[in-house]
């Protein structure tokens, strides 16, 4: 059974910093591109990061030079380091795995993060 745990979601002052961690089981690591999308309220789901089994990131526009995206392919776990936060990256975090061959996808539960003060 696949399963993508998030943690690491919270509130957090403006120009503050969060870690994400996503936990990856029941798939091989290694043939999926990880990904990191979010969800506002009465908006699209949209790309915040992905990154591939080689290491090789991509970042959305409005994220670029604030987030980065990691993962450990041993221990199966995803990060999304966010700093210098602003209230515009109130979300609902889902951690996604896309199939490298078959392009299916795996979605976790997703883990809130409010920048508020």
């Amino acid at each position: 059974q696949v399963q993508l745990v998030e943690s690491g979601g919270g509130l957090v002052q403006p120009g503050g910093s969060l870690r994400l961690s996503c936990a990856v089981s029941g798939l091989t690591f290694s043939s999926y591109i990880m990904r990191w999308h979010r969800q506002a309220p009465g908006k699209e789901r949209e790309l915040v990061a992905y990154i591939t089994s080689t290491g090789s990131t991509n970042y959305g526009d409005s994220v670029k030079g604030r987030f980065t995206i990691s993962r450990d392919n041993a221990k199966k776990l995803v990060y999304l380091q966010m700093n210098s936060l602003k209230p515009e990256d109130t979300a609902v975090y889902y951690c996604g795995a896309r199939n490298i061959y078959n392009n299916y996808e795996n979605w976790g539960q997703g883990t809130q993060v409010t920048v508020s003060s």
